[in-house]
């Protein structure tokens, strides 16, 4: 049996300059994978909208819910327990979110998440976070996170809003192109470095996805990237 490695934390030692991002942006794989959610308002419900929208499988601890939570527990798309938190909730969760209008809610789910190495948000209480939710943009499987370290949702916001301009519905035919050429160029067992990425997707094959010539971009990809 293999030994394990030691554990060394480092992180006492280390220190960082007071306005340092410390959050490290990532993007995770929830398929199927339990996450809590502590409350049933509506920023719960944008919360769990989120995470159904990425295949988790999401269970909700509130005396109350907004009805279209109602809805989904009724159809069976979340798990419902109808009552307040209790410790030991967080038991067998992979991640968890805390969205009441109670502090002494939100710091007893903290403690509790702290004790058992579950990372948890906490809505509107930085302090009490191991994770920021970014505002997002989607185009197709384009996505687009902005985050301001959890100072400014309001920025966030406006900043994803001023890129909806750039980043038209365009890009979601576009992210469909490339992932359709990717797996072609995989089932053939070629590949292309990101350079060569880079130059093919320029103005010219966003003009042609833009004009709807969707034979002509792939085209054009093909010959950039398929050598």
């Amino acid at each position: 049996m293999r030994e394990a490695l030691p554990f060394v934390d480092l992180a006492p030692r280390m220190s960082y300059p007071e306005d340092a991002m410390g959050y490290y942006p990532i993007f995770l794989n929830l398929s199927g994978r339990r996450c809590l959610v502590v409350g049933g308002g509506p920023v719960a419900e944008r919360k769990i909208e989120g995470l159904l929208a990425a295949s988790a499988s999401v269970t909700v601890v509130s005396p109350t819910l907004t009805a279209a939570l109602q809805r989904l527990a009724k159809e069976k798309k979340i798990r419902h327990f109808m009552r307040d938190y209790r410790k030991g909730d967080l038991s067998g969760y992979r991640l968890a979110f805390v969205a009441t209008d109670d502090a002494q809610v939100n710091r007893a789910v903290y403690e509790e998440a702290e004790e058992a190495d579950v990372f948890i948000n906490a809505a509107d209480d930085p302090a009490h976070c191991d994770f920021i939710l970014p505002s997002v943009l989607r185009r197709g499987q384009l996505q687009v996170a902005v985050a301001s370290g959890g100072s400014s949702p309001a920025l966030s916001r406006a900043v994803r809003e001023e890129l909806e301009s750039y980043f038209t519905e365009d890009y979601s035919v576009l992210s469909e192109i490339v992932a359709e050429l990717r797996s072609e160029l995989k089932e053939k067992s070629l590949s292309a470095d990101a350079e060569s990425w880079r130059q093919a997707l320029n103005g010219e094959v966003r003009r042609l996805v833009r004009d709807g010539d969707i034979e002509g971009a792939k085209r054009y990809l093909r010959e950039r990237v398929g050598r």
